[in-house]
């Protein structure tokens, strides 16, 4: 802000005309606002979105997400196609996380019809979809990586990714949108080798994870961006509905698969990760480094969120493993009628997202066709709180907010 100076007014003495007292004694000019898109093709908005930025210098005084670009009309289109044949819309719902969209859709039918799965068939759900969770997580750290300006961390999640891809195509045939889990089990049992090869990458991207922390989470430029920017509370986390790594970094321990168990995980040990504050040490398995929280962080804030999912990449490996020791010979699929009814009634169910709660209304009418499906996507909700956070923050924090809240566009627009 330019100050006023003697030098400035002289001969213009309408200048200060309209200025109050206030104004006058703060020795400072005025400045305009200014109307910012940011996207709705833009980097680090993560997919197809457009932020309006109403910005006062370099603050911003107000964010006002616009969605609506990728709308594909997928709730009408469960509306009208039999479940078997929506699991391929759910796979391009939140397209990193192919697996986990298979598995919730497929446990809602399933409670609504009454299929029991057979105990192969579950352990193979559980496996792909921690599996699924940590390829989603990876694409979040290298992507988030990238939005601070940290070009190798990029490089090498998708190194690890693509191990875990080439696992799935062995399964599936399928790097991408999987249509693997469907209902009444998974559509194919897994392959010869493909345990050894898991147990294999296992042990090559538990060390790697500690390499990232190294990297990048203890990288002193990176938590000067990320440490104490958009502080989420846990109050302000629970009003606005977000769910997963976001109210977890908010210091809420609140994780469906450990709070409100399904598919049997409550038969799995594994340890729930929330936000600390600086010393703080997160719960990690037995056997790997521990990790603590640097200083000039803060609980809920964008370093947080992006550290939570960091330490559920080790629990997934450590799921996994368990997962791998439980499989035991048996059906990968229960065996149902060609045309399946879905009996008079409805039904909610919720899994718990890479990115939050996700949730699938179905309700049937006695045909093989739902009347009624609404899907509960996390990364709609997660959104929400962006007019929140990002007001009176700086303009360069605005994509350090966004890509920490780790939005997919398909499961946001629907």
């Amino acid at each position: 802000m330019a100050k006023l100076t003697d030098k400035m007014v002289e001969g213009q003495p309408d200048l200060l005309a309209d200025l109050d007292a206030e104004t006058l004694a703060t020795d400072d000019l005025l400045t305009e606002e200014m109307l910012v898109n940011m996207g709705p093709q833009h980097p680090s908005t993560h997919g197809v979105l457009r932020i309006l930025l109403r910005t006062d210098g370099e603050v911003v005084r107000e964010a006002t997400p616009h969605i609506g670009y990728l709308h594909r009309c997928a709730e009408k289109i469960g509306e009208n196609v039999a479940p078997f044949q929506f699991i391929p819309t759910t796979d391009r719902l939140d397209y990193l996380a192919a697996m986990n969209n298979n598995q919730t859709f497929s446990v809602a039918v399933e409670q609504l019809v009454g299929i029991e799965v057979p105990e192969r068939a579950v352990t193979i759900r559980i496996l792909m979809a921690e599996l699924n969770r940590i390829a989603s997580h990876l694409v979040s750290l290298g992507a988030y990586g990238l939005d601070m300006g940290a070009f190798t961390p990029f490089l090498y999640a998708f190194r690890e990714r693509e191990r875990i891809m080439d696992l799935f195509e062995a399964a599936c045939g399928a790097r991408l949108t999987y249509s693997y889990i469907t209902i009444g089990g998974v559509t194919m049992d897994l392959p010869d080798g493909f345990t050894d090869a898991c147990r294999e990458f296992l042990e090559y991207l538990e060390p790697k994870i500690h390499e990232y922390n190294q990297l990048l989470s203890y990288n002193q430029i990176f938590i000067k961006r990320a440490g104490g920017v958009g502080v989420i509370s846990a109050a302000d986390a629970i009003a606005w509905g977000l769910t997963g790594p976001c109210l977890r970094a908010s210091g809420v321990r609140w994780d469906l698969r450990r709070c409100m168990p399904y598919e049997g995980y409550e038969q799995y040990d594994f340890e729930v990760p929330i936000g600390l504050p600086q010393g703080g040490e997160p719960p990690v398995p037995p056997g790997v480094p521990q990790p603590r929280v640097p200083r000039g962080v803060v609980v809920g804030d964008c370093w947080s969120r992006y550290f939570v999912r960091v330490i559920e990449m080790y629990w997934s490996v450590h799921l996994v493993r368990q997962a791998l020791d439980r499989l035991r010979p048996g059906e990968h699929k229960a065996k149902l009628p060609r045309s399946l009814k879905l009996p008079v009634g409805e039904i909610y169910f919720e899994g718990e997202n890479p990115r939050g709660q996700l949730g699938f209304l179905v309700i049937g009418d006695g045909s093989p066709v739902p009347s009624r499906v609404k899907v509960r996507g996390p990364s709609f909700n997660n959104l929400s709180i962006t007019s929140h956070v990002c007001r009176d923050c700086l303009l360069a924090d605005v994509p350090a907010i966004v890509g920490s809240i780790d939005i997919v566009m398909g499961e946001v627009d629907r």
